[in-house]
């Protein structure tokens, strides 16, 4: 028999594969270059980034998650990494960064000890004890809120808005935001229910940022449909009607054959007379404002304007459902039937000139659970800064008053589960107590950032809050201002307890998964093959060199 053996193939042609040692290092290495991007954007004093994409279009922002998104990011590890911070941003609506920042971190420290020969099971085992003990920790430190605690909810949006590009208006932003979520709130069975998706936000550019403000109702995008309509009405009663105001087409070809002229007018005459019925029904309801999600034909927009019925066409259904809620009206499909029990109430209707467009602005409902907020802006990069910075802190409310608990902000309560956690690993012998302390160093990561961010020396500052930590100041976090430690509940930093749990365990279980992996295999089809990262990271932006 030849002792050539024939070598065996069992994967196509061009398939890359790494193992072992390797294929860790080279997902830990990609995981951790995601949250590089990101972490000098964390905190206060955290920087922009200017982000532009193959076409040319320009985003400024700190947000964790419009930076990860507008990164093409190819690797699958790194776009795991990317995945914690959409969970995030669906889950609560901020926090991405940090959840980033501690998944990078939680892998940078397991690599340390894959090279002490751990093995990664015991590190993963480790890990999941780690982040259940700290979770349990967070809840027991947490506060208690409710919608009656304004100054807190104040606190919390303020906190959420720091070193965004609102910044300087944060103050009065934080008002409107708390009166837009104490508007919107429901509370059933001894719950607070807050849907984010009804405070609509209307962007428009001109005017500064603090020139923002707060209708109680809905803005429409839309203008009269109709000069001869009124501009303003008061009192107003409102049909939602979801069905055209035209005539309907027949389903199957039908020819009319027209013999007489005469015959032609009569059947102009009769599309009149139905269409005048239409606006009769409308009338007849008590209604003084339309809001249509088709079409209006223009002879019933003459009959409308005749009659002083302000009228809006081809709204969209998103918008209509928020009308039905802001105005408690109901949405009609048979215009037939509708009735006075169907119409809502708004205190004024008026078109308004925003910039250089008309936008309907419907007024003062009462208790409405739906309300618009308008946002301002000098450039059109400043009113997207603005949106995103208000979007975080209606979810932190949010989140905060459906959890119903805080903690305190600014790095404190990630120092103190740091330090509960070191206390917990002593409980257990061997490799486990390893990784636990890993986790546990991990969480210190946070304030170490903010401290860097600020041009403060971390290690001065982590020692500082460690000692009072210690001393039983669990709020004890860094103003980064000052510089110094300061207690973070009394300087209002406070944070919803969502943030904080869902970040932790959305950076363990990436970590655990992603330690996990010790072979990669990449299809010659993937055009991924990945057995080491390219010089340049994950590849710049369109049009930019790379980023790293």
């Amino acid at each position: 028999m030849s002792s050539n053996v024939q070598p065996i193939f069992i994967l196509p042609e061009g398939t890359q594969r790494t193992s072992g040692k390797q294929a860790q290092r080279v997902n830990i290495s990609a995981a951790q270059q995601v949250a590089e991007q990101v972490k000098s954007t964390l905190g206060p004093k955290g920087m922009d980034k200017m982000l532009v994409d193959s076409l040319g279009d320009v985003t400024v922002t700190n947000d964790g998650i419009t930076i990860l998104e507008e990164m093409s990011i190819e690797h699958p590890s790194a776009k795991m990494i990317v995945e914690v911070a959409k969970t995030q941003e669906e889950e609560v609506g901020d926090g991405t960064t940090t959840a980033v920042v501690l998944a990078g971190e939680l892998l940078k420290n397991a690599e340390s000890l894959l090279e002490q020969n751990v093995h990664p099971t015991v590190i993963t085992k480790g890990y999941r004890m780690a982040f259940e003990k700290a979770i349990e920790l967070l809840n027991n430190i947490s506060e208690k809120i409710s919608l009656k605690d304004v100054k807190l909810m104040n606190n919390i949006a303020i906190t959420a808005m720091t070193g965004k590009g609102s910044e300087y208006a944060k103050e009065h932003l934080a008002e409107l935001i708390v009166q837009a979520i104490k508007s919107i709130s429901e509370e059933k069975d001894g719950k607070i229910i807050i849907n984010r998706d009804d405070i609509k936000l209307e962007k428009k550019v001109g005017a500064g940022v603090e020139a923002t403000e707060l209708v109680k109702g809905i803005i429409l995008d839309k203008e009269r449909v109709h000069s001869g309509m009124p501009r303003i009405i008061e009192n107003v009663k409102i049909a939602l009607v979801d069905s055209a105001i035209e005539i309907k087409n027949t389903e199957i070809d039908a020819k009319i054959q027209i013999t007489d002229p005469s015959q032609m007018q009569a059947f102009l005459d009769q599309e009149e007379a139905m269409l005048r019925k239409m606006v009769q029904k409308i009338i007849g309801s008590g209604a003084n404002m339309l809001i249509c999600q088709k079409g209006i034909d223009d002879v019933a927009q003459h009959f409308l304007a005749k009659n002083g019925i302000y009228a809006v066409r081809r709204v969209k259904k998103s918008d209509m459902e928020k009308l039905s809620r802001a105005t408690s009206g109901k949405i009609i499909t048979n215009i037939e039937d509708l009735s006075k029990a169907d119409l809502g109430n708004a205190g004024l209707v008026e078109e308004v000139k925003v910039g250089d467009e008309e936008m309907t602005f419907i007024r003062e409902c009462k208790n409405p659970k739906s309300v618009t907020m308008l946002i301002r802006g000098g450039t059109a990069h400043v009113v997207d800064e603005v949106k995103r910075a208000i979007e975080d802190a209606i979810g932190d409310l949010a989140a905060a008053l459906n959890n119903g608990k805080v903690v305190g902000g600014a790095g404190s309560s990630e120092v103190e589960v740091s330090r509960e956690l070191k206390k917990y690993a002593q409980q257990f012998s061997g490799r486990e107590q390893l990784a636990i302390n890993a986790f546990a160093a991990t969480m210190e990561i946070i304030p170490k950032t903010l401290a860097e961010n600020a041009g403060l020396d971390p290690i001065d500052i982590l020692t500082e809050m460690r000692s009072e930590h210690k001393k039983g100041s669990k709020w004890a976090g860094i103003d980064v201002f000052s510089g110094r430690v300061v207690d973070s509940w009394r300087k209002g930093v406070i944070e919803p307890l969502k943030i904080k749990t869902q970040a932790i365990s959305s950076a363990a279980e990436v970590a655990i998964m992603i330690l996990r992996i010790d072979d990669v295999i990449a299809g010659s089809g993937s055009g991924k093959g990945m057995p080491e990262m390219p010089p340049g990271g994950m590849g710049g932006m369109g049009g930019m060199p790379p980023m790293m």
